[in-house]
């Protein structure tokens, strides 16, 4: 398991002083105004706003709500972006490699640093798109963290051979999830026990679909999963919505006793992998039994969902605004929980902790996440994103009700 705790910044000297960065004036979520450093690819300071220094560049976040940067815990880059295809969907290894770059950074700029992929493998794409996206995450190196899940089809039966063959030659490649879509196989038990069995064989983490509607293949994959380490994780659940509410919280509570994770979908449930049209997890329901909760984007831009836009801000919006939750645990759902299932640090607006931040317009968390257009992305101590939105008001009696100059303002308040 990873180190959650705060590490000392590395010192060495002037290669310490060539990569620290200053960020200047930012807001924190309790309202403290506030200076940090940041070097190594770590935050080294945080400081009263204008009481720290830099050898290096300065951000001037001015305006700007400091956060921990949120995660991507449920992405599908094999399919992303190919909603406007005319015609088949080229699947090759160079088009999956195209695409799954393009997805990256479009949710980079919407903040997430560390995207964790659910990749097809078998049938007709074999590994191709296993080795398009891994090739992606080399690309990506120094931009952003991209894992892959490998997802078979099929490790059940006389079919299931080549699938779970498969699966230990995609955990060779790279690898560094096991998952899977256990409703799809025959025997989704015993699907559930070969993952487990891979799993524990090369120490990785899981990662299974399900929409959950089946109450008791649902506890029987939690008391399977209770004794793995590192552990499982479970999503989108869609289908837990609809069960009887005493159900649902009975299915829930096995859930938090075997120490599974939820990543749900706010967006709605991922195409292709599951049955469409389930709905999205009771979110309450399984807080309240005690679940980690994170929560992931899903398709972006493909078949499932032609207008997903792999926003984790959209994602804690949904949370907030459908599911009840407060902004703060809206939020901490696609950051620190989603980090958490991912198997990542824990990020803290303090000093030792990575650098992994991002910087949204305004002042509170609420506000950030109904809108919040202008972006800074921090990853590994440096800015590796920006987005500036500039909004005017051309109408001269709208300016005059708003007390704005005719030439029109920004999103902040400058003049445009």
């Amino acid at each position: 398991m990873p180190d959650s705790q705060p590490q000392p910044p590395h010192r060495d000297g002037a290669a310490e002083d060539a990569s620290s960065l200053l960020l200047c004036g930012a807001v924190l979520t309790d309202g403290r105004t506030v200076d940090v450093r940041l070097g190594q690819g770590r935050i080294e300071a945080v400081g009263t706003a204008g009481s720290l220094t830099a050898h290096a560049a300065r951000v001037d976040l001015s305006g700007y709500l400091l956060l921990p940067a949120p995660a991507e815990p449920h992405a599908h880059s094999d399919t992303a972006l190919t909603a406007d295809a005319d015609g088949p969907v080229a699947n090759d290894v160079q088009d999956v490699q195209r695409r799954t770059t393009e997805a990256a950074l479009l949710q980079l700029g919407h903040g997430a640093t560390a995207l964790r992929s659910h990749v097809r493998i078998g049938d007709v794409q074999g590994l191709g798109a296993m080795e398009a996206v891994l090739q992606a995450r080399r690309s990506l190196r120094g931009l952003a963290e991209l894992t892959a899940v490998a997802v078979p089809r099929l490790l059940t039966g006389a079919a299931g051979a080549d699938g779970l063959a498969m699966l230990r030659d995609a955990v060779k490649m790279g690898a560094s999830v096991v998952g899977g879509c256990p409703d799809l196989d025959p025997d989704p038990t015993g699907y559930v026990e070969a993952v487990l069995d891979v799993a524990a064989e090369h120490g990785c983490p899981v990662d299974l679909h399900t929409d959950g509607s089946d109450p008791a293949r649902l506890a029987r994959l939690a008391a399977m999963s209770g004794g793995l380490r590192p552990g499982v994780t479970v999503g989108p659940c869609g289908g837990l919505g609809k069960l009887p509410a005493d159900v649902a919280a009975r299915t829930a509570e096995g859930l938090a006793a075997a120490g599974v994770t939820v990543v749900c979908l706010p967006q709605g449930d991922c195409g292709g992998l599951e049955r469409r049209g389930t709905g999205t997890a009771p979110v309450r329901t399984l807080r309240a039994a005690g679940v980690r909760v994170a929560a992931g984007s899903g398709a972006l831009r493909d078949v499932a969902n032609e207008v997903g836009r792999g926003d984790p801000l959209e994602a804690g919006y949904l949370l907030a605004a459908q599911h009840g939750l407060g902004a703060e645990a809206a939020y901490d759902a696609v950051s620190s929980v989603a980090r958490e299932a991912m198997g990542l640090p824990e990020i803290r607006v303090e000093a030792g902790f990575p650098a992994e931040l991002l910087a949204v317009r305004g002042d509170r968390l609420a506000g950030a996440l109904s809108l919040a257009y202008s972006r800074i992305v921090v990853h590994r101590g440096r800015v590796v994103a920006r987005t500036s939105a500039v909004r005017e008001y051309c109408d001269s009696a709208v300016a005059v009700a708003l007390d704005l100059p005719r030439q029109g303002r920004s999103e902040a308040g400058e003049p445009s």
